[in-house]
């Protein structure tokens, strides 16, 4: 699978199989992964995997606080600006309406958020996590590269024909998982990535993107 392939092809995947994962792939992805790119070669991330009983267990507890109608933690970062406006509500109320459809979660249930939280809290059946962190003196930049960090480790993910869902859910719920992981006070929960095969004959709508010319403008070139 060329790189092109690879990012044509990702995309949040909400329905996996429970086909197991080979520890020597993940491996293989996690090594290649450490060449994403840093600034001043930091390597900022901290990257947690879980797998088999450790992940049935968080899945369980963070169930639990799901069906609970439990909030969540106290955010420790905005997953969004505080008002979004036109045109990126648009796009978010756009693909929100199509992925929750897609679950089968109606716009007006009274128990949506709940059922949308449990959903995730079993990362979608995956049958492994990866849990980003950083340390909390890291600052944007350092933001910046963990993200780049998890775009590669979702691009070699595809090119090992699995596929994965970044999930920033898990940030709601970070006491949990840190618990389950081991992480210290020093670092913050970024994102869980669930990876993993996908289930077969589960709708999976593509989101749409914004044509180039809304986003990119060539000078001089």
């Amino acid at each position: 699978m060329d790189v092109y392939e690879a990012v044509n092809s990702r995309q949040a995947v909400r329905a996996f199989s429970d086909q197991p994962v080979r520890k020597e792939v993940l491996e293989r992805v996690l090594v290649a992964a450490t060449r994403a790119p840093s600034s001043g070669n930091l390597q900022p991330w901290r990257a947690y995997v879980l797998a088999g009983e450790p992940l049935a267990e968080l899945k369980t507890r963070a169930t639990a606080r799901a069906l609970a109608g439990d909030p969540g933690d106290e955010r420790e970062y905005p997953m969004y600006p505080a008002e979004l406006v036109s045109p990126y509500l648009d796009r978010f109320s756009a693909a929100a309406a199509q992925r929750h459809e897609a679950m089968g979660v109606e716009r007006d249930d009274p128990e949506r958020n709940m059922k949308l939280a449990a959903l995730n809290a079993e990362a979608f059946g995956a049958p492994v996590v990866l849990f980003c962190y950083l340390d909390r003196t890291m600052g944007p930049g350092q933001w910046a590269d963990a993200g780049m960090y998890v775009q590669t480790v979702m691009l070699l993910l595809r090119a090992e024909g699995l596929h994965s869902c970044p999930q920033a859910f898990w940030s709601m719920y970070h006491k949990t998982v840190s618990q389950a992981v081991g992480a210290d006070d020093g670092l913050e929960l970024f994102c869980g990535v669930s990876m993993g095969f996908e289930k077969e004959g589960v709708p999976r709508p593509r989101t749409g993107r914004a044509d180039m010319a809304e986003t990119v403008s060539f000078l001089g070139a």
